[in-house]
């Protein structure tokens, strides 16, 4: 069953820019190599220092620009940062991999699965603000399920308002199933908007395992399924 506290922590960590100064080490080490017999201006950064910066782009995706920003915010310590002008010049000749390697398997991934909501439209809604009238706005949902590694959105549907996060869950993996062939689906992860006992037997039924926040005021019975009455049990 998941840790909650330490799959929150983890939510947290994914906002945070991690920046390595190993590469500070051999800063001067490598320039020096770099710089030999070296006709014209010399280099002024190594190319241990923008192969760190093209992987931020890449991992990212950032503009150059942007990515100058970055590196000017997060790099206090640095002797000197370089223009997002040199940043391109020196990562596109660098050989920077994205691929990911042989032995890792993408056909067994772990999926996220939220919604959020988009309103249709603003029309009267100066007049219900000032003859104070309630009424109620109609809006859109966008429900997704996204790899959580890749970050790639692999089913989405867009519903009304009355579409339970619930019930739109067994969709949205289906069409996985159905169009992802090569794909696996190890665990879907979910808040408490998605835990009933109809979702927990079918992920348990297709083999998934289930990561979904059981709601504090749920109940342990007989008839509930017994990985529902698990996860209650451990957060007890």
């Amino acid at each position: 069953m998941i840790h909650w506290p330490s799959y929150n922590q983890s939510l947290v960590k994914r906002g945070e820019i991690l920046f390595a100064y190993d590469f500070l080490d051999i800063w001067d080490d490598d320039l020096a190599r770099m710089n030999k017999n070296k006709n014209g201006k010399k280099y002024k950064f190594p190319d241990s220092f923008i192969l760190v910066i093209g992987y931020i782009r890449v991992y990212f995706h950032l503009p150059y620009r942007q990515t100058e920003g970055i590196i000017k915010a997060t790099g206090k310590n640095l002797p000197d940062h370089p223009s997002y002008s040199q940043i391109c010049r020196r990562v596109n000749k660098l050989d920077i991999s994205t691929k990911r390697s042989d032995d890792e398997d993408d056909k067994d991934i772990i999926i996220a699965i939220d919604s959020t909501g988009i309103k249709v439209t603003n029309r009267g809604q100066w007049m219900q603000e000032k003859w104070n009238i309630k009424k109620k706005k109609g809006y859109l949902k966008i429900h997704i399920a996204v790899n959580i590694k890749t970050k790639e959105i692999l089913a989405l549907e867009i519903t009304d308002e009355k579409s339970h996060d619930g019930k739109v869950m067994p969709r949205l993996i289906d069409h996985i199933l159905k169009n992802k062939n090569n794909i696996k689906i190890r665990s879907a992860l979910g808040d408490g908007s998605y835990d009933s006992n109809e979702n927990f037997k079918y992920l348990q039924r297709i083999r998934i395992k289930p990561a979904i926040k059981v709601r504090k005021n749920s109940t342990i019975l007989r008839k509930n399924n017994s990985l529902r009455n698990k996860e209650k049990f451990i957060l007890n």
